[in-house]
């Protein structure tokens, strides 16, 4: 993580994780903030595995029509399924994209981890083509990396 913004972000997150007393509230902190303080995230959500299906939790943005993906679908099913991040700079180029959004342009998936087992990811939208990058990949996969303790403590 090289920018102030991304340190003072992810420094917000830790504290509204560290006060989350259920998961629910933890992820609903998690997608405020993210929404909040990253103007180019436009749509921001975070899905949970649930047998061989992520399950839509917590989000904000335009509703989305993909409450239920199954593993290996989608972006957000290949992340899953490979269990590393994916960036998508043009949606529109990639054939494994859902389209939630006309206005969507890029797309980054985050899978949060507990050991080497996927417990679910972050996903996010812009409506700016090539939107995400290093910074963005780093901050990210922190979060998640915190969100998947939480989540554990909470549970």
């Amino acid at each position: 993580m090289k920018t102030g913004t991304e340190q003072s972000v992810l420094a917000t997150v830790e504290a509204a994780l560290i006060e989350a007393r259920e998961p629910t509230h933890a992820m609903e902190r998690v997608v405020a903030i993210l929404k909040r303080e990253m103007p180019s995230y436009t749509w921001v959500g975070i899905y949970l595995l649930e047998g061989d299906e992520l399950v839509l939790g917590p989000f904000l943005g335009k509703p989305s029509p993909h409450t239920r993906i199954p593993l290996g679908r989608g972006i957000c099913g290949a992340a899953a399924t490979e269990k590393q991040t994916i960036i998508v700079d043009d949606v529109n180029a990639d054939a494994r994209y859902l389209a939630c959004s006309l206005e969507t342009r890029s797309e980054i998936v985050v899978p949060i981890m507990n050991g080497g087992r996927v417990i679910g990811e972050i996903d996010i939208d812009s409506d700016r083509q090539s939107a995400f990058g290093a910074e963005d990949k780093d901050l990210l996969e922190a979060i998640a990396s915190r969100l998947a303790t939480t989540l554990e403590r909470t549970s």
